[in-house]
């Protein structure tokens, strides 16, 4: 790995539906921003956060098993995981739920699927700056 590589953000993507994480990494992977790790489900998801140490974690809620509310709960819990922050991909939640401004429902961050590459990066951006300020 290049010293350009470890520039790279590295997004950790947790949702069962294998189709639209291959999506959502070539997307962002094709603008070299990005390093994208995918997780099928939730065990699969905190294991690859503990290894790959992601700067950010994109959470789907509806998953079988271990669903996203379990999952972010397991990874607050986690000493390299809990202060890793999650955004939410949610079908139950409208764009005009989220779209407050600040991409918010309560405390936490939500993004409406379906996700539109352009709103993911930016999302990504304002939090990973949110983060760094808090």
């Amino acid at each position: 790995m290049g010293l350009e590589d470890s520039k790279k953000v590295k997004v950790l993507l947790i949702d069962d539906e294998e189709d639209f994480g291959i999506i959502v990494k070539l997307n962002l992977e094709k603008t070299g921003k990005y390093d994208v790790f995918l997780a099928t489900d939730g065990v699969t998801g905190i294991k690859t956060a503990k290894k790959v140490k992601p700067d950010v974690i994109l959470l789907d809620l509806m998953m079988p098993v271990t669903d996203g509310t379990e999952t972010y709960k397991q990874l607050g819990e986690g000493i390299t995981t809990k202060n890793v922050p999650v955004i939410f991909l949610t079908a139950l939640a409208t764009k005009e739920d989220v779209e407050d401004g600040k991409g918010t429902i309560g405390t936490k961050h939500f993004i409406a699927k379906p996700v539109l590459t352009e709103d993911l990066i930016r999302r990504i951006d304002a939090v990973l700056r949110r983060n760094r300020i808090d």
